[in-house]
């Protein structure tokens, strides 16, 4: 017996890198449909708002590449940093509270295409966003099969706020350093999982919690081979050192010029009325709203961060790695304990795909028991995302 377990272990060693090359076209043609499906839900929820805007007597491609923020980060490309906008608060907002790579990328996509900054900036956010859709499914189908990666794509892709996915704002450029840093740790790629971290935390204020996914997934390998003759790699220390560079370098450079090295961004980010408070302030805004009635975005913010509590919850349930947890985690902390902007908060929790796992398998589950079932679901979806996110631009007068 102990001779035939040795003739034969060669071959089958032999045999896992042609079995690897066979699937992986197999896996570029999934994720491709995965990435071609998004691009597909993306677009008709775009020809959906262009009919809603055209009615309304409003121009669609304004609402997408000048509605909101997407302003600030036009102006922080052709300008760069330092300007403010007067409030009805008394101090001005700066544009200091809105991160760098963004705007880097706007001025590079500017400079080396013939596209004005508007059009470029959705140039970035388009392809960032397919770059996001392949991340997610990779992550996904690591996990639990390309089935479920693709379901995962899809559902990211008809949440109520996806068409900020569609607009000329970051959350798609984060959502595309996350999933692929996150998809790196489950790996164990840790030089690409930090180094996208660090990239991430350069692309939004919550961008940090890719940096503290790699670095409690590295902490945990670190953890695990305690004592055991396998060492940790250098890759692991250099990857978790790289995670947090970005956002840390941004808001220490923004605590230089405005004199307070530790304290500087946060103020500025006080005087746009963010804080993180536990949650006391989103208390208060909900007792009013509440007791004297509010515009339906708001109503219907709550709705959506209850219903990313409760996912969180299916997720700890599900057991799903570390790093996802944490990743989830720390957005959603952000979302439940920040201050200011609760119309918001459910734009903040666009770049948590993670939450999405338990309904993903329960799409694949359903489709295969239940195929019109799962097709009427989906429809469903994609009205209520279609609808909802030509109202946010065309109607709510709401900061998204």
């Amino acid at each position: 017996m102990t001779h035939a377990s040795t003739t034969l272990a060669p071959p089958v060693a032999a045999s896992q890198p042609a079995q690897r090359d066979r699937a992986r076209p197999s896996f570029l043609r999934t994720s491709g449909v995965a990435v071609g499906l998004f691009l597909g839900v993306r677009l008709t929820g775009v020809a959906v708002l262009a009919l809603v805007a055209r009615g309304a007597g409003r121009h669609p491609l304004t609402l997408l590449t000048r509605s909101w923020d997407s302003v600030w980060y036009l102006g922080i490309a052709a300008h760069g940093y330092g300007h403010d906008l007067p409030s009805r608060d008394p101090d001005p907002h700066s544009d200091l509270a809105f991160f760098p790579l963004y705007p880097a990328l706007l001025r590079a996509a500017t400079a080396l295409t013939p596209f004005s900054g508007g059009i470029a900036g959705l140039l970035i956010s388009w392809t960032a966003a397919a770059v996001a859709a392949a991340g997610i499914h990779a992550v996904g189908s690591l996990l639990h099969g390309r089935a479920t990666g693709v379901a995962l794509v899809l559902l990211w892709g008809l949440l109520p706020h996806s068409v900020v996915l569609s607009m000329a704002y970051t959350e798609p450029v984060l959502a595309a350093f996350a999933a692929w840093s996150l998809y790196a740790a489950l790996a164990g790629k840790w030089l690409w999982a930090g180094a996208l971290a660090a990239l991430a935390g350069l692309a939004r204020p919550n961008g940090f919690a890719v940096a503290a996914a790699v670095l409690a997934a590295a902490g945990a390998e670190a953890w695990r081979r305690r004592g055991k003759v396998s060492r940790v790699s250098h890759r692991l220390w250099t990857g978790a050192a790289l995670a947090p560079l970005g956002w840390t370098a941004y808001v220490l450079w923004v605590g230089r010029r405005k004199d307070d090295l530790l304290g500087g961004y946060f103020e500025v980010q006080r005087l746009w009325g963010s804080t993180f408070d536990f949650g006391w302030g989103s208390v208060q805004f909900l007792r009013a709203m509440l007791l004297h009635g509010s515009r339906f975005v708001f109503p219907m913010a709550l709705v959506l961060v209850a219903a990313g509590t409760v996912l969180y919850a299916l997720l700890l349930l599900d057991r799903a790695p570390l790093p996802l947890l944490v990743f989830s985690g720390v957005l959603l902390l952000i979302a439940l304990g920040g201050s200011g902007f609760f119309e918001s908060k459910p734009r903040f929790l666009l770049p948590a795909f993670p939450l999405l796992l338990p309904l993903a398998r329960g799409l694949v589950r359903t489709a295969r028991a239940r195929p019109w079932h799962a097709t009427v679901l989906v429809a469903a979806l994609a009205g209520l995302s279609y609808l909802y996110g030509a109202y946010l631009l065309v109607y709510a007068q709401e900061p998204l």
